[in-house]
């Protein structure tokens, strides 16, 4: 029998004890045997037989560690995953890969030369929704698709202490949720001709961006990301308008919620979603009628069971990083339109 993969991950703040953690233990053939944090009281309270080193290097000094994820505040993603290249281990980043192109260039560039696997962390590719929107789209009854329209709508009226709401480099709104939607939209669509973007600080107090609405123009499709921390009322995730239809899907994926109350995969109607997809489709004589289609269930851990192949077996990497590059690529252009209140053209250069 194979061993496992012995998996060491940096850090214990929301993103690992909530996704990481949980699933990579989900996952047979990956073992999670490290943690570095600052809080080990923490992470022995909730993985009481993993080992909990001090500090990152320290977890990357260890020999038995195949694989690390990082999974620490965005301004160190980069430097981390250099550092764990450098030890010679494979590399998962969560999403945002890094703060702008450049860091994401210079370690794919060192993955190659250390010749190990880097990957980007993008779980809502596994939403149940957005594989069931894909499908739908796939089998082309909307037709030619002329607007997409994706929210990620919250209310956290109270600005949390933490890193993504500091106001410091990589945090907001813009890093924490736009590169789920734009990976999303790209995998639709792939990458646009033009990008907009406006952001805001709505909340009281608010030191980062709580608000976005970005638009990625295609010839005549135009796609809408937007996210907002102040909507009581959310909108439908999904809204798509096409020359023979629409689809609405209200209502987010199921997985974080049953991470969050502690349940782990794979646990009975894991990734089921109670809210069916609504279409409204033309007939004879442009007749509208309305009907609904179940969602396929969401899973995350297909991402882990991926990488676990990719190591093993050379299988292809669930999320190469020339593709979170893309992501990266829109995130630092529509900062600067953004900032100089534009579209920017989107000139993609994938050498590195």
């Amino acid at each position: 029998m194979t061993a496992p993969l012995n998996v060491g991950l940096l850090g214990f703040g929301y993103a690992s004890a909530t996704f990481h953690a949980p699933l990579i233990a989900a996952v047979p053939g990956l073992k999670l045997a490290a943690i570095s944090s600052s809080r080990p009281h923490d992470v022995h309270a909730a993985w009481p037989d993993v080992t909990v080193c001090e500090t990152p290097e320290h977890l990357m000094a260890k020999p038995d560690i195949d694989l690390v994820v990082v999974a620490t505040p965005n301004n160190t993603h980069a430097p981390l995953a250099a550092q764990a290249l450098m030890a010679g281990k494979h590399v998962v980043v969560d999403k945002p890969f890094t703060l702008n192109v450049r860091e994401a260039r210079d370690l794919i560039a060192l993955a190659r030369q250390q010749q190990r696997l880097l990957s980007v962390f993008q779980n809502r590719r596994w939403d149940g929704d957005f594989m069931s929107v894909q499908a739908a789209l796939a089998h082309g009854g909307l037709g030619r698709i002329v607007h997409f329209e994706s929210h990620f709508d919250r209310y956290r009226p109270v600005v949390p202490q933490r890193w993504r709401d500091s106001g410091e480099p990589g945090s907001g709104l813009w890093f924490d949720l736009g590169p789920h939607l734009l990976d999303q939209a790209l995998q639709l669509f792939g990458l646009p001709q033009a990008l907009s973007l406006d952001r805001a600080q709505q909340r009281d107090h608010s030191r980062a961006d709580d608000w976005f609405h970005a638009i990625l123009h295609y010839d005549a499709l135009r796609v809408v990301l937007h996210a907002s921390a102040l909507t009581a009322h959310v909108a439908p995730r999904f809204t798509v308008h096409g020359t023979l239809g629409s689809l609405v899907k209200c209502g987010l994926d199921t997985q974080e919620t049953a991470l969050k109350a502690g349940l782990r995969p794979p646990h009975a109607d894991w990734g089921m979603d109670p809210n069916p997809l609504r279409l409204t489709l033309s007939g004879p004589h442009q007749a509208l009628t309305d009907s609904t289609q179940a969602c396929v269930p969401g899973d995350y851990t297909r991402y882990y069971a991926g990488i676990r192949d990719a190591v093993r077996q050379g299988s292809p990497n669930p999320i190469p990083p020339e593709e979170a590059l893309k992501v990266m690529q829109l995130i630092e252009l529509g900062w600067v339109s953004a900032q100089e209140g534009r579209r920017m053209t989107v000139d993609w250069r994938s050498e590195v």
